[in-house]
């Protein structure tokens, strides 16, 4: 008789990396109240991290915070040593740290084009080269990526971006390739969400329109992302390989 399938995740340690804010603050929340322990990943944010820590503790699960720049290899190396130290094995990572930048592409420079690829691409790069020969070494584990629509879609004035996170789908669907069916690795591809990181104070008014001209004719909520992510860590979604998941309103309709 096949096991039983349900979005516990009793028993299993997650990372999330930029998780002191935004969608990987609600992802971490979510996998706390499904009974996960949670490394909480951050740059900087260390009060936001440990205010987190104690929240997700409050769900009676164990939690700690670990800052690194994970655009950087040495200090993915140093976390990778610190979670296996601190709390085992990993079960799930999910690569969620990531920054924005709106400018004409004429004007883009090296030194932007580099901080995006480096921030949003090369950093899943990294953390899966980390994490996955622990993962392989157990015969299981879950890895999802954050990707965008924007991804799929493009957008004037944001050409780095794009770039990147259509980087992060390709790269999801290779590493799914190579490492199923031990390893489940997907990607969630959101539309726009309500987070510091998408601020419409900060958008021009082209991209505040083009943001919401969507179905739904809003932004999501963290927590909606979250739901998602729940899903692809758990049990629920173990038949997922190479897939890229898009609450995202109605942008895209594959």
């Amino acid at each position: 008789m096949a096991a039983a399938l349900n979005l516990s995740l009793k028993g299993r340690t997650a990372l999330v990396t930029g998780a002191a804010t935004g969608i990987g603050r609600a992802i971490a929340l979510a996998f706390a109240q499904a009974g996960a322990a949670v490394v909480v990943n951050h740059l900087g944010q260390a009060t936001q991290a440990q205010a987190l820590v104690h929240e997700l503790q409050s769900f009676g699960v164990l939690a700690w915070a670990l800052e690194a720049d994970v655009s950087v290899a040495a200090d993915v190396a140093r976390l990778a040593a610190q979670v296996q130290t601190t709390c085992g094995a990993l079960d799930i990572l999910v690569n969620n740290a990531g920054i924005i930048q709106e400018k004409p592409f004429l004007e883009t420079t090296e030194a932007d084009w580099d901080r995006m690829l480096a921030t949003d691409l090369t950093s899943v790069f990294l953390t899966a080269r980390a994490f996955l020969p622990v993962m392989v070494a157990r015969q299981q584990g879950v890895v999802i990526n954050i990707a965008s629509d924007l991804g799929i879609l493009g957008r004037a004035q944001l050409a780095p971006y794009c770039a990147a996170k259509a980087g992060v789908i390709g790269l999801t669907r290779s590493l799914a390739r190579e490492f199923a069916p031990a390893i489940r690795i997907n990607a969630i591809a959101p539309g726009p969400v309500n987070t510091a990181m998408v601020s419409l104070a900060a958008m021009s008014a082209e991209s505040i329109k083009n943001e919401l001209d969507i179905p739904q004719q809003r932004f999501a909520e963290p927590e909606e992302i979250a739901a998602t992510a729940l899903f692809l860590a758990s049990d629920l979604s173990r038949f997922y390989c190479g897939q890229v998941l898009g609450p995202n309103g109605g942008s895209v309709m594959p």
